[in-house]
């Protein structure tokens, strides 16, 4: 396993994290027999940084991870999120901490080693109806009694040992703002073979969001970036690639809509990476992500055994090379068309 530094004197993260997520499954609808064994087979591998979230499965991903952890007597880098919602926004601050606290007791610890907003912020007071937390206002991470103040207080008490957000994309110039305020060190960020935006600039490609380079500019101001959603909610694989059914603990997508049939076009047209360098496309699309210097790591979602390993094995096999790198740079200019 490869191991990289947040800035200078930051913690080591594995290159590749363990993601708790609702779109592999395996730490919601899994049996405990097999996230006791995933998760152990992934800390001997050298994945030491777990990636959570109060969301995942209403609690129950920090819970199921918090009894896997005590039954192997281990202790990796832990985060976990806060999410912010409508009913938050009269007493932001209190509610980070609240949130944080309740998911250091799911946990079974007393310190978060990372912390992250999962709202990202925006420019303008974003539509916050029901359950809605993708976005948040900037004033409202910003003003007294906001979410930074909250992340302040969490950081003073010892509660968490850093903190980071998450971008949603078409928000770059507001990422850009955060980061200048040298709270977070850590920014979650979707870069991908089909959308490389938040890392290279990539003319004539229509990615739909632009990420804005939001991983040059953390990596230059000493910020890590975690990659989520590094398969493109699954698409970047070879049993998509063949139209089969996902695994039964993954979250199902209808592979006869519209977008579903554009993403697959879309990773036939980069295929050739794994093609012909005898990997799976799994594995390209981590190694792909993994060859930006400024990545820090790519979060893996994992429904079983096999798919862990695979993955766990990209940080061993290096960067593209440089030629493959310019064709990938033409397929996205002809906006992966042949």
């Amino acid at each position: 396993m490869q191991y990289r530094r947040i800035g200078e004197t930051g913690p080591s993260l594995s290159a590749i994290g363990f993601g708790c997520g609702g779109n592999a499954g395996l730490m919601i609808r899994g049996t405990p027999r097999e996230r006791t064994r995933i998760v152990a087979r992934a800390l001997e591998l050298g994945v030491n940084y777990f990636d959570n979230s109060p969301d995942y499965g209403d609690c129950v991903a920090e819970s199921n991870l918090g009894r896997v952890l005590k039954e192997l007597g281990a202790r990796p880098l832990l985060n976990s999120k806060v999410e912010i919602r409508a009913e938050n926004l009269d007493d932001i601050a209190n509610h980070v901490v609240a949130s944080t606290e309740a998911s250091l007791r799911r946990l079974g610890v007393e310190c978060l080693d990372m912390m992250q907003i999962h709202n990202g912020p925006v420019a303008r007071p974003p539509d916050m109806q029901g359950e809605y937390y993708a976005q948040l206002w900037i004033g409202h991470f910003t003003r007294k009694g906001g979410a930074m103040e909250g992340v302040e207080r969490l950081l003073r008490a010892g509660k968490i040992r850093n903190a980071g957000f998450i971008c949603r994309g078409n928000d770059g110039a507001e990422v850009r703002q955060i980061l200048d305020a040298k709270l977070f060190r850590l920014i979650n960020v979707p870069f991908t073979l089909l959308n490389p935006t938040a890392g290279f600039s990539a003319p004539g490609l229509k990615a739909g969001k632009d990420y804005g380079g939001v991983v040059n500019y953390a990596r230059e101001h000493g910020v890590g970036a975690a990659v989520y959603s590094p398969l493109a909610s699954g698409f970047l694989t070879d049993d998509a690639l063949r139209g089969d059914n996902r695994h039964p603990l993954a979250r199902a997508y209808d592979m006869s809509a519209e977008s579903s049939i554009r993403q697959r076009k879309q990773a036939a047209a980069v295929s050739f990476l794994a093609r012909e360098n005898g990997i799976t496309l799994a594995q390209a699309a981590f190694r792909f992500i993994l060859t930006h210097s400024g990545v820090t790591l790519a979060l893996g979602g994992f429904s079983t055994m096999e798919q862990m390993e695979e993955i766990a094995a990209v940080p061993d096999m290096g960067p593209f090379s440089a030629d493959m790198m310019a064709r990938l740079a033409r397929v996205w200019a002809a906006n992966f068309e042949a």
